[in-house]
């Protein structure tokens, strides 16, 4: 009994194994059958990488605006050309248009110099900008005032009431 199983097995395998075989040839066949495009050409081109110019608002700091690119070589067709560009209005310009900066948050106030400083990593740079790795800003402190015992002015308040109704 168990070489009629043993049989029938093998009887399965082999039938998969020509139909595996039978389609393997087929999709070949069907290759073959395509035509051959044949490839294009890469040009070898002496033109040089585009070099772009900062982004110039159309009109303020930010906002529209177009940047030139130039290229050298001698063959090439197009050696200058205007792209449309952004600046981001809501980007510190201090640091350059171009240029995005993470933050942390601002120090203790310098006594001395009655300012904080806080320093900001690059976090983006839009079209290859050249931008600083990391930037410190400072601020002036604002009011340093010291602060008032509120509670002994609230206390002699509420005490000359208390006496001013008593007399009457």
């Amino acid at each position: 009994m168990q070489s009629q199983q043993y049989v029938q097995q093998r009887r399965k395998f082999a039938a998969a194994f020509l139909a595996f075989i039978f389609i393997l040839a087929a999709a070949d066949m069907a290759e073959a059958g395509k035509k051959e495009k044949p490839e294009k050409k890469v040009k070898k081109s002496d033109c040089g990488e585009w070099q772009w110019s900062v982004c110039v608002p159309t009109s303020g700091d930010c906002g529209l605006g177009t940047r030139e690119g130039t290229r050298t070589g001698a063959e090439c067709k197009q050696t200058m050309k205007t792209q449309r560009c952004k600046i981001p209005c809501n980007w510190k310009k201090q640091f350059g248009a171009e240029c995005k900066y993470q933050f942390q948050a601002w120090g203790e106030c310098d006594l001395n110099t009655a300012l904080k400083t806080r320093t900001g990593s690059l976090k983006r740079a839009l079209h290859n900008a050249d931008c600083q790795k990391t930037v410190t800003i400072s601020k002036p402190c604002g009011k340093l005032t010291k602060p008032k015992p509120q509670a002994e002015s609230k206390k002699k308040k509420k005490e000359g009431k208390k006496q001013e109704k008593m007399l009457d």
